[in-house]
């Protein structure tokens, strides 16, 4: 949606003992009824309705569990149930972009032009869903986008605003030079998408990032995990709430959107946590 409301429903992922200082790295995790109690804490503070949480301790889950209800009806939130994960998406794409990086098909530093058949100005809109990347043509005066990387897209110093659509004149603008400075934008996560999807061929690139996304889950068992929507999920679905405490239908997303269009489950989320924190996957250099 275009129009982002506050929805208070919240999933979090806690770990320890990977890459911390060591002070932090010895200590033991709390109880599980610490745990429920500042849980309950953070609930009554935010408003929140609903609340999954997982503690890894050395790669293992040492507490999984979900609080209160998932829906208006008052259906209670497990830790099956398929919750929207929102920005939690860039983290899952920006893994996969780190295997194509590996694998040679793209380079952090080397502008995307390279990577590309023609000018990222002259693509038209998907045919399908016309708003699912950015409207590049509205760049075709500002060559500055010829210097766009992937390490820009993936840091969030492309120039882009969030998203085209909240511009003042709904136009995609590079605000500052490109590489310069840290400003958040998913923009350049979805302009990294169109590259990976849009690519040269013969560079090992034009690919779905929804199958290469579902490999990493397949391989992870992460089996109610999608950046599309599964008819699926219906079943056992945590919708969100609005900070008035008005119900939100979860938004059953058409499209993959690198962004933010992943579903997940508490009980899914730590065996991608714990796998990026090792480095399974990735090179060492990648890490």
């Amino acid at each position: 949606m275009r129009t982002r409301k506050k929805a208070l429903s919240l999933l979090a992922v806690l770990f320890t003992a990977f890459g911390l200082p060591i002070a932090v790295a010895a200590q033991t995790i709390p109880n599980g009824a610490a745990i429920g109690a500042e849980v309950r804490k953070i609930m009554t503070h935010t408003r929140a309705r609903d609340m999954a949480v997982a503690v890894l301790d050395h790669g293992q889950v040492g507490y999984l569990h979900a609080y209160g209800i998932r829906n208006a009806k008052g259906d209670p939130l497990t830790t099956d149930t398929v919750m929207y994960g929102a920005s939690l998406t860039k983290t899952v794409f920006a893994y996969t972009v780190m295997q194509l990086v590996d694998q040679g098909k793209l380079n952090l530093d080397t502008p995307i032009k390279h990577d590309l058949d023609k000018a990222l100005p002259s693509y038209g809109r998907d045919p399908v869903f016309p708003d699912k990347y950015g409207p590049y043509e509205d760049l075709a005066e500002d060559s500055r986008w010829e210097k766009l990387t992937p390490r820009m897209c993936l840091t969030h110093s492309t120039g882009f605003s969030n998203f085209w659509f909240i511009e003042p004149d709904q136009k995609l603008h590079l605000h500052f030079e490109l590489g310069t400075r840290y400003s958040y934008s998913g923009e350049g996560f979805i302009l990294m998408q169109f590259v990976i999807e849009h690519g040269r061929k013969m560079q090992g690139l034009g690919r779905d990032v929804g199958d290469l996304t579902k490999a990493n889950f397949d391989r992870l068992g992460m089996t109610r995990t999608s950046l599309a929507w599964r008819e699926d999920f219906i079943a056992n679905l945590a919708d969100g709430w609005n900070d008035q405490g008005q119900p939100q239908e979860h938004d059953q997303r058409s499209k993959v959107r690198a962004a933010g269009s992943m579903d997940t489950t508490i009980s899914d989320l730590p065996k991608f946590v714990a796998a990026l924190v090792r480095g399974d996957g990735l090179s060492a250099a990648s890490r």
